[in-house]
């Protein structure tokens, strides 16, 4: 590849903005890495059109691997996710890529290399000036040679820190083009690339900002959940907190071992190290070596062993891993205040990988023969060490922390419980009564607290039967719902392996009539042994079912029903209800009423909000829908009876001017023969009488003969003239084609230039319109022809305003390039200046003949980008009042989108003028009347 300034049919410079703008489009329209990747390499072959563009990545190493990569009908073997030895790539290039943002262009063909460094540390500035040339090294030419590439194009991707720009860019990778020809890289092309680089570093630098958002986010997360585990529940669960902070920080296996005072507990989870009895220690960190390991640690510090072989303090200990295929290991020691109380260990397996490289090089070859072969070679390696990341270290830190909080507390709280119950036996029975009568207060306080904090019933309820089977240390506790039919279990808390009873309804008739009337006035019934107590068969049957032994039942009453039922289950054996266990039940129950009062109460008034909310938001809509229907009627008839009245007009004016026009021939004949009678006359009368000499002198008849034949003929083209615009006028209206049938687009386009014609024209104030077409090659188009015409007329007459309004403030843009490309404006803007106004229409198939495209295009003032995103919304214009409803374009949008499905959209900037783009199919599918 060579540079040249030679710009050839490569688009302009305004044109090339818009190719760079819609590629960025397309790189940022996903933020997950891979997706930027390809979708750039995918757009920079098909700029350069050349034959492989790949993107290749540096590792930590040095080396690097493609990691994207497009090619052109297989023209180049694919290198996709194939690795290249780090010194593929000489030190100094690479510190060139970052010191000068260097770009090189090889031409293998002539052995010469285009260095071009960018001009500043601004990429938007010029960056394809100071091109030195110089020939490429030889190595470098085999190199590329046995790749089959005659010539390559690379610029470096510099990442910059987006939380702090003053740090140094830093080398992330390459932009690689490669061709199996001799290929000239224009300068405006480098610069494209280059721009599209940067685009792709700031890309990958939010692409890695998400990811390292997203890993604080799960890091938080895991701190969440282990935080739950340790903190937020009635019981620590230490075992569940281990295996969760296990899957955190990537392990394979762990375990716990607590030693508080005297409490001494191992948890483990997965594959397990096996001291041999050799060693005389069962448990790892009860050995000597591992204690004496352990004390040189200070709080905070957190031991990430690689290769557990490596380590020479643990290799007596070391034996204990052999049977196993653990290798890395992350020891966190537990302390609180300055004391060892425990410690967690992660174990992590060895593993084998596999690298996929480009060719096999011989390391003592590597500097002075180039690589000669790019094959697949598989590197294998077996038995590897895992790595422990820094962040995985910092998350460690922060869960040993939490593991030594939690520790602590149960200790302390099993301390206090034993310490607790060693007074219960001291204090004497009327002193425990006492105190027992002040803790049912602070409980029912608490517990009215918690369930008066929400107006959720099914938080209430579950909070309810929460406290009850704690306060009561019962196996379960339930709340049984009565409804008018029968009943059921709403919520359940369990203690222990006992089953589930969720959802679970009573037998008809094992809840007798008697029974409720007894709870409706407040009777609380006290089972305290199943088997010996006296009830229905049914009855029994059913609470053995559900592994009843015991149970306590106490209604909850609302004003005028009974609603439900606590129930308090002991299913391990029976139980003797207590006074003060029984009074607790009861209010609870009372309160429960009163919070499921308040909960019913608010969620009626949510639902009644709601409906309220939603009808007024559908009466809303249906007044705006109906306020646009009837507008938009409005306009269709204005439209129709507009076609009507233009048929009506062109009808009238066919018929005199087709009787003018049908005896201008005779006319045109008649006098010819009279003045072939005249000139015999002239010939045998050449003295007439002298009256007859002053008549000829007073009406020049010289004149007259010669004039008379040129008026005859410019009324017959007058005459053609008008024909040919009733013709028009009646083709515009299509009231004889209201259905969708194959018609002429051209026709349309050119009859509704025709009614607008004399609006083009130049005028004392205006200096005109000039119309240039570019039609293609069209078939017969199926569609709505009166609706298609009356898009038509809309969207030029937008453009003779704009134009008109342009004029008088000088601000039309000179149009100094048109294209077709589907993706750039049909007129790209060079400046701002007073040149002649134009609209550009052009007409064109879809490459797979499909689809129609119109392109119709104005070199105005054009709009902004607030006024753009508002034009085909109902009654948005822009102009002043009586010279516009704002329904046109509304009406175009839906005409096109609607009726023909199809795209309307418009391209405009302030400045660089406006064009619409209009895209409907050849053939509708499904036609709507």
């Amino acid at each position: 590849m060579k540079f040249a300034d030679n710009p050839g049919s490569v688009p302009t410079s305004l044109e090339q903005d818009s190719i760079l703008h819609r590629m960025i489009n397309r790189i940022r329209r996903s933020l997950e890495l891979q997706d930027i990747l390809t979708a750039t390499v995918s757009e920079i072959r098909d700029f350069l059109a050349t034959d492989r563009v790949m993107i290749y990545r540096f590792d930590t190493d040095g080396s690097g691997e493609v990691v994207a990569e497009s090619i052109y009908e297989q023209r180049l073997p694919s290198l996709l996710g194939l690795h290249f030895p780090a010194d593929d790539i000489p030190q100094t290039a690479r510190e060139l890529f970052v010191t000068a943002g260097q770009r090189s262009i090889v031409d293998v063909a002539s052995g010469r290399i285009g260095v071009s460094p960018l001009a500043s540390s601004n990429h938007e500035s010029s960056q394809a000036e100071n091109i030195a040339y110089r020939p490429v090294d030889a190595c470098h030419l085999e190199y590329l040679q046995a790749m089959g590439v005659q010539s390559s194009l690379v610029v470096p991707i510099l990442l910059c820190d987006l939380i702090t720009p003053s740090q140094p860019p830093q080398l992330w990778g390459l932009l690689v083009s490669h061709h199996s020809q001799v290929r000239t890289i224009l300068k405006r092309e480098l610069k494209l690339v280059q721009q599209v680089s940067d685009q792709v570093a700031m890309a990958i630098a939010q692409s890695n900002l998400l990811n390292e958002t997203r890993a604080q986010q799960r890091r938080e997360a895991i701190i969440n959940q282990i935080n739950s585990l340790l903190h937020r529940q009635s019981v620590i669960q230490l075992q569940a907190a281990l295996e969760t902070a296990i899957a955190a920080l990537g392990g394979t296996s762990g375990r716990l071992y607590i030693d508080i005072e005297q409490t001494k507990e191992l948890y483990t989870s997965g594959e397990q190290p096996s001291l041999s009895d050799d060693l005389g220690y069962s448990i790892l960190e009860n050995h000597p070596v591992w204690q004496n390991w352990m004390s040189e640690y200070k709080p905070g510090d957190i031991a990430a062993i690689t290769d557990i072989y490596k380590e020479t303090r643990l290799r007596v200990v070391a034996t204990a891993f052999q049977p196993t295929l653990i290798r890395g290991m992350l020891v966190m020691p537990l302390h609180y205040r300055q004391v060892l109380i425990g410690v967690i260990t992660i174990f992590r397996l060895e593993f084998d990988s596999e690298i996929l490289w480009a060719g096999r090089c011989e390391e003592s070859k590597r500097q002075r023969l180039p690589q000669l072969s790019f094959d697949l070679w598989r590197e294998q390696k077996k038995g590897q060490a895992p790595q422990w990341s820094t962040e995985e270290i910092s998350l460690a830190q922060v869960i040993a922390s939490d593991f030594s909080i939690a520790i602590h507390q149960k200790h302390t709280t099993q301390k206090l419980q034993a310490f607790n119950l060693d007074l219960k036996h001291q204090v004497q029975e009327q002193t425990a009564e006492l105190e027992k009568t002040f803790l049912l207060t602070e409980v029912i306080k608490q517990v009215t607290q918690q369930i008066r904090s929400t107006l959720d019933l099914k938080t209430i309820l579950q909070t309810i039967v929460k406290e009850v089977r704690f306060l009561l240390n019962s196996d379960r506790a339930i709340i049984y719902q009565i409804t008018d039919d029968d009943g059921e279990v709403v919520v359940e808390e369990l203690n222990g392996s006992w089953d589930s009873v969720l959802g679970i309804k009573m037998p008809l008739g094992c809840f007798p009539d008697e029974y409720a009337r007894l709870f409706f006035r407040g009777r609380v019934r006290a089972i305290n042994n199943v088997s010996a107590e006296t009830m229905s068969a049914c009855h029994r049957e059913f609470l053995e079912s559900l592994q009843v032994q015991a149970n306590l039942i106490v209604p909850i009453k609302m004003t005028n029903q009974l609603w439900g039922l606590v129930i308090a289950h002991q299913c391990s054996s029976p139980r003797d209800w207590q006074d003060i266990e029984i009074n607790l039940l009861q209010q609870l129950a009372d309160q429960a009423a009163i919070a499921i009062q308040q909960a019913q109460l608010y969620a009626q008034s949510c639902l009644a909000e709601a409906e309220a909310k939603a009808k007024a938001t559908q009466l809303e809509q249906a007044l705006s829908q109906l306020h646009q229907t009837q507008t938009r009627l409005i306009q269709n008839e204005k439209m129709s009876s507009l076609g009507q009245l233009v048929a009506g007009v062109a009808h009238e004016i066919n018929n005199p001017v087709n009787f003018i026009h049908g005896n201008l021939c005779h006319a045109s004949e008649y006098t010819q023969q009279l003045l072939e009678l005249l000139k015999l006359y002239q010939d045998h009368y050449p003295q007439p009488a002298s009256k007859i000499s002053e008549t000829i002198e007073d009406i020049d008849l010289d004149f007259l003969l010669e004039d008379l034949p040129k008026i005859i003929t410019s009324m017959q083209l007058g005459a053609d003239r008008i024909r040919s615009i009733v013709l028009s006028l009646r083709n515009f209206s299509r009231l004889d084609e209201a259905e969708c049938k194959p018609v002429d687009i051209h026709e349309g386009i050119n009859n509704t230039l025709l009614i607008l014609q004399h609006r083009l024209k130049p005028s004392p104030n205006f200096s005109g319109i000039e119309i240039v077409k570019d039609y293609g090659n069209l078939p017969l188009i199926e569609c709505y022809a009166g609706q298609m015409n009356q898009v038509f007329m809309n969207i030029i007459s937008n453009a003779i305003d704009a134009l008109e309004e342009s004029s008088l403030s000088g601000e039309i843009s000179e149009a100094n390039s048109i294209t077709t490309n589907k993706n750039k404006s049909l007129c790209a803007v060079k400046e701002k200046t007073t040149q002649h106004p134009q609209i550009y229409i052009s007409t064109k198939l879809s490459i797979d003949e499909y689809r129609l495209l119109i392109r119709i295009a104005d070199n105005g003032s054009g709009m902004s980008q607030e006024t753009k995103n508002k034009i085909f919304d109902p009654f948005f214009t822009t102009k002043s009042v009586g010279k516009g409803t704002g329904l046109g374009l509304a009406i175009s949008y839906q005409i096109i989108v609607e009726k023909h499905n199809g795209i309307l959209e418009c391209i405009s900037e302030l400045g660089k003028g406006t064009e619409f783009w209009i895209e409907i199919p050849v053939k509708l599918a499904n036609k709507t009347t």
